[in-house]
């Protein structure tokens, strides 16, 4: 079983982040559990999503206490919590961001850091700093997990109009391309 935990904040979609993977995920036959939780509800607040898979029947009904990959959406939220609280040594971080790995404060037991610069990438699709769909295509070039055409046939099932469907897909694939992965030297947790 692979779980992931996404952060974010409020009204920036990875509630509707983890939906879509989750879809995505089914797509191509996983079994999928995609929890939301909502804590201040409110514009801007932090805001955490769940998601679990496997090849198998899932039966665990829980918040994700130790992720195998963490996925953050907005790079600001880590000043406001620990998004490595409870990560597994050899996990993977995905991380929204325009700096340098090296510049990162990174905890000792990540094997794999995936860095997208989705704010900027947003900004020249929609004009606005909503990453979501962006990080959903750094997830797959960071992981191998899920495919990018399941992405966009999961968005293409979503209630996105034309013009926000084709900046979605758009969005999904630069993530994906444009995406940077660096392998770290694990040590003991």
């Amino acid at each position: 079983m692979h779980e992931v935990r996404i952060h974010g904040r409020g009204g920036q979609g990875a509630v509707m982040a983890s939906g879509i993977l989750a879809a995505a995920l089914v797509k191509e036959g996983r079994h999928v559990m995609a929890i939301p939780a909502f804590g201040f509800e409110r514009r801007g607040a932090p805001v955490v999503a769940f998601l679990r898979f496997d090849d198998r029947p899932i039966r665990r009904i829980t918040n994700i206490y130790a992720p195998d990959t963490v996925i953050v959406i907005d790079p600001t939220v880590a000043r406001s919590i620990d998004v490595f609280a409870g990560m597994k040594a050899g996990g993977t971080l995905v991380q929204s961001t325009k700096r340098a790995v090296s510049d990162m404060a990174l905890p000792p037991h990540l094997a794999r850091v995936a860095t997208c610069d989705a704010v900027g990438i947003a900004m020249s699709i929609f004009r606005r700093p909503i990453t979501n769909t962006i990080m959903l295509g750094a997830f797959a070039r960071a992981t191998g997990r899920v495919g990018v055409d399941s992405l966009v046939a999961a968005l293409e099932d979503t209630d996105f109009r034309d013009a926000g469907l084709k900046q979605n897909i758009e969005a999904v694939r630069r993530g994906f391309d444009e995406t940077e992965i660096t392998q770290l030297a694990v040590q003991a947790a």
